[in-house]
Protein backbone atom coordinates (compact mmCIF):
# COMPACT_ATOMS: atom_id res chain seq x y z
CA UNK A 1 0.00 0.00 0.00
CA UNK A 2 1.35 3.84 -0.94
CA UNK A 3 0.99 6.25 1.60
CA UNK A 4 1.94 9.73 0.64
CA UNK A 5 2.24 12.65 2.68
CA UNK A 6 2.61 16.68 2.63
CA UNK A 7 3.57 18.83 5.14
CA UNK A 8 0.52 21.77 6.10
CA UNK A 9 0.63 25.12 7.79
CA UNK A 10 -1.42 25.58 10.51
CA UNK A 11 -1.78 28.67 12.47
CA UNK A 12 0.00 26.87 15.50
CA UNK A 13 2.30 24.90 13.41
CA UNK A 14 2.86 22.50 10.69
CA UNK A 15 0.77 19.40 10.42
CA UNK A 16 1.50 16.35 8.33
CA UNK A 17 -1.26 14.84 6.28
CA UNK A 18 -1.08 11.00 5.55
CA UNK A 19 -3.11 9.45 3.13
CA UNK A 20 -3.40 6.23 0.67
CA UNK A 21 -5.04 6.30 -2.37
CA UNK A 22 -8.70 5.94 -1.14
CA UNK A 23 -8.67 7.36 3.22
CA UNK A 24 -6.84 9.38 4.93
CA UNK A 25 -4.44 7.43 7.58
CA UNK A 26 -2.96 10.52 9.69
CA UNK A 27 -3.25 14.19 10.93
CA UNK A 28 0.11 14.46 12.89
CA UNK A 29 2.22 17.08 14.08
CA UNK A 30 5.41 15.69 13.91
CA UNK A 31 6.64 12.93 10.89
CA UNK A 32 4.42 9.60 11.54
CA UNK A 33 6.94 7.00 13.33
CA UNK A 34 5.44 3.53 11.89
CA UNK A 35 6.23 1.34 9.12
CA UNK A 36 3.97 2.91 6.83
CA UNK A 37 6.11 5.98 7.70
CA UNK A 38 8.98 4.53 5.87
CA UNK A 39 7.44 3.73 2.94
CA UNK A 40 5.72 6.90 3.09
CA UNK A 41 6.78 9.61 -0.43
CA UNK A 42 6.25 13.24 0.04
CA UNK A 43 3.77 13.69 -2.84
CA UNK A 44 0.35 15.59 -3.41
CA UNK A 45 -2.73 13.87 -4.04
CA UNK A 46 -6.17 14.46 -4.80
CA UNK A 47 -7.40 12.95 -1.45
CA UNK A 48 -4.59 15.32 0.44
CA UNK A 49 -5.58 18.41 -1.55
CA UNK A 50 -9.28 17.91 -0.07
CA UNK A 51 -7.87 17.26 3.47
CA UNK A 52 -6.22 20.93 2.90
CA UNK A 53 -9.13 22.80 1.64
CA UNK A 54 -11.66 21.56 4.24
CA UNK A 55 -8.81 22.28 7.00
CA UNK A 56 -8.25 25.78 5.67
CA UNK A 57 -11.94 25.83 5.62
CA UNK A 58 -12.21 24.98 8.88
CA UNK A 59 -9.54 27.60 10.03
CA UNK A 60 -11.66 30.46 8.53
CA UNK A 61 -14.31 29.07 10.41
CA UNK A 62 -16.60 27.96 6.76
CA UNK A 63 -16.91 24.47 8.40
CA UNK A 64 -17.47 22.51 11.38
CA UNK A 65 -17.02 18.90 10.49
CA UNK A 66 -15.02 17.42 8.35
CA UNK A 67 -16.41 14.79 5.08
CA UNK A 68 -13.12 13.18 4.64
CA UNK A 69 -12.85 9.08 4.27
CA UNK A 70 -10.77 8.32 7.38
CA UNK A 71 -9.32 4.88 8.42
CA UNK A 72 -6.84 4.32 10.95
CA UNK A 73 -5.24 2.00 12.38
CA UNK A 74 -5.99 0.88 15.87
CA UNK A 75 -7.47 -1.95 18.14
CA UNK A 76 -11.59 -1.90 18.14
CA UNK A 77 -11.56 -0.12 21.74
CA UNK A 78 -9.43 2.66 20.13
CA UNK A 79 -11.78 2.68 17.22
CA UNK A 80 -14.85 2.64 19.36
CA UNK A 81 -13.47 5.82 21.52
CA UNK A 82 -12.78 7.82 18.24
CA UNK A 83 -15.60 7.14 16.48
CA UNK A 84 -16.99 8.61 19.79
CA UNK A 85 -15.04 11.51 19.33
CA UNK A 86 -16.39 12.42 16.04
CA UNK A 87 -19.71 13.05 17.78
CA UNK A 88 -18.74 15.51 20.17
CA UNK A 89 -19.99 18.53 19.01
CA UNK A 90 -18.33 21.41 17.63
CA UNK A 91 -17.50 24.32 20.17
CA UNK A 92 -17.90 21.51 22.63
CA UNK A 93 -15.96 19.82 25.27
CA UNK A 94 -16.54 16.37 26.85
CA UNK A 95 -14.44 15.23 29.81
CA UNK A 96 -12.63 11.56 29.94
CA UNK A 97 -15.55 10.42 32.29
CA UNK A 98 -18.50 11.65 29.69
CA UNK A 99 -16.49 9.98 26.93
CA UNK A 100 -16.30 6.70 29.04
CA UNK A 101 -19.91 6.50 29.71
CA UNK A 102 -20.98 7.58 26.40
CA UNK A 103 -19.55 4.41 24.89
CA UNK A 104 -20.93 2.36 27.62
CA UNK A 105 -18.27 1.81 29.78
CA UNK A 106 -18.05 4.67 32.83
CA UNK A 107 -14.86 2.81 34.64
CA UNK A 108 -12.52 3.23 31.27
CA UNK A 109 -11.77 7.00 31.90
CA UNK A 110 -8.17 6.09 31.81
CA UNK A 111 -8.05 3.46 29.05
CA UNK A 112 -10.45 6.36 27.16
CA UNK A 113 -7.62 8.93 28.44
CA UNK A 114 -4.98 6.54 26.81
CA UNK A 115 -6.92 5.67 23.78
CA UNK A 116 -7.45 9.30 23.15
CA UNK A 117 -3.98 10.08 23.32
CA UNK A 118 -3.14 7.31 20.49
CA UNK A 119 -5.73 9.08 18.22
CA UNK A 120 -3.61 9.33 14.76
CA UNK A 121 -6.36 12.01 13.02
CA UNK A 122 -5.76 14.68 14.68
CA UNK A 123 -8.25 17.89 14.44
CA UNK A 124 -11.06 15.81 12.54
CA UNK A 125 -11.35 13.23 14.73
CA UNK A 126 -11.56 15.59 17.45
CA UNK A 127 -9.69 14.55 20.40
CA UNK A 128 -8.78 17.95 21.15
CA UNK A 129 -11.92 18.61 23.09
CA UNK A 130 -11.86 16.10 25.45
CA UNK A 131 -10.75 17.81 28.71
CA UNK A 132 -10.09 16.94 32.27
CA UNK A 133 -13.08 16.09 34.88
CA UNK A 134 -11.90 20.05 36.54
CA UNK A 135 -12.31 21.38 33.69
CA UNK A 136 -8.18 21.65 32.39
CA UNK A 137 -6.71 21.40 29.36
CA UNK A 138 -4.94 17.97 29.44
CA UNK A 139 -2.17 16.38 27.18
CA UNK A 140 -2.58 16.85 23.42
CA UNK A 141 -0.12 15.34 20.97
CA UNK A 142 -0.05 19.10 19.23
CA UNK A 143 0.63 20.65 22.15
CA UNK A 144 -1.52 22.02 25.15
CA UNK A 145 -1.21 25.42 23.20
CA UNK A 146 -2.54 23.77 20.26
CA UNK A 147 -4.74 22.55 22.30
CA UNK A 148 -5.84 25.69 23.61
CA UNK A 149 -5.85 27.59 20.01
CA UNK A 150 -8.51 24.84 18.72
CA UNK A 151 -10.78 25.52 21.78
CA UNK A 152 -11.08 28.98 21.44
CA UNK A 153 -11.44 29.04 17.58
CA UNK A 154 -14.28 26.84 17.81
CA UNK A 155 -15.77 28.65 20.89
CA UNK A 156 -15.15 31.90 19.05
CA UNK A 157 -17.00 30.90 15.73
CA UNK A 158 -19.84 29.47 17.93
CA UNK A 159 -20.04 33.82 18.84
CA UNK A 160 -20.28 35.01 15.25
Amino acid sequence: MTINYQQYPTPFGKVYIYADKSHIKALLFKPWQSSHAARAAQKETALIRLCQQQLQEYFNQQRQTFDLPIKAGGTEFQQQVWKKLTEIPYGKTWNYGQLASAIGNKNASRAVGAANGKNPISIIVPCHRVIGANGSLTGYAGGLKAKEWLLKHESMAKML
